[in-house]
């Protein structure tokens, strides 16, 4: 399997913006420091969602960062990335692991603990767990409670990333939760400067871990 560090994990929206533009953000958060890319496009056509994942795909691999496709297991094998991210209403990790395969990297999107349970057993080598607080992005959201966090962080052995509104100035909520990283979308993908944001979440991150 290609490495997994889901410490700094960078979801994009491309809503909004150019193809230039969005290109060199996304090329900026993998200077700054994120070590997963999820490139997650709902309105696009396939061709359309294949042709920009071939471009972000350019982008990572010059910094050895996986891409994660989100949702789409074709679109994720056309471009041959890394790997493939399910929420709760997209194709069981289970299959999607039949048709990825054992060397590619399968991330689930759980909010119980029943449903982390389900997608470690199906095969996920890591779960997004959220929304902690609401988001800006078009994605429908329903909040996942810290304690919750916790619980499902403590039930299974792969690794548990937070997701949902997150920023440098309020990820201290999770402090002692044992998550093994972050997920980031509006806090990297809308700032002034996404190096030096991708950059300082990070940070920010690395000390509450030691804190």
């Amino acid at each position: 399997m290609k490495k997994l560090d889901t410490t700094m994990y960078f979801i994009t929206d491309s809503t909004d913006y150019s193809e230039k533009e969005f290109l060199y953000r996304v090329e900026e958060a993998c200077k700054g420091g994120v070590t997963l890319v999820q490139l997650r496009e709902k309105e696009r056509t396939t061709r359309e969602y294949i042709a920009l994942a071939e471009k972000v795909h350019d982008i990572t691999k010059r910094y050895d960062i996986p891409l994660i496709i989100d949702d789409r297991v074709d679109v994720a094998l056309a471009v041959n990335a890394e790997g493939v991210h399910v929420g709760q209403s997209d194709m069981p990790v289970v299959t999607a692991r039949k048709l990825m395969g054992e060397d590619k990297i399968i991330g689930a999107t759980t909010k119980t603990v029943p449903d982390a349970l389900e997608a470690y057993e199906q095969g996920a080598d890591y779960l997004g767990v959220g929304a902690i607080y609401p988001t800006t992005t078009k994605v429908k959201t329903v909040l996942t409670s810290v304690d919750t966090l916790k619980d499902i962080v403590n039930v299974v052995p792969i690794r548990v990333n937070a997701i949902g509104g997150l920023n440098k100035d309020n990820i201290h909520i999770l402090k002692n939760t044992g998550i093994d990283g972050i997920c980031a979308v509006s806090s990297i993908m809308k700032a002034e400067n996404p190096c030096v944001a991708a950059r300082e979440l990070r940070e920010a991150f690395n000390e509450l871990q030691q804190d």
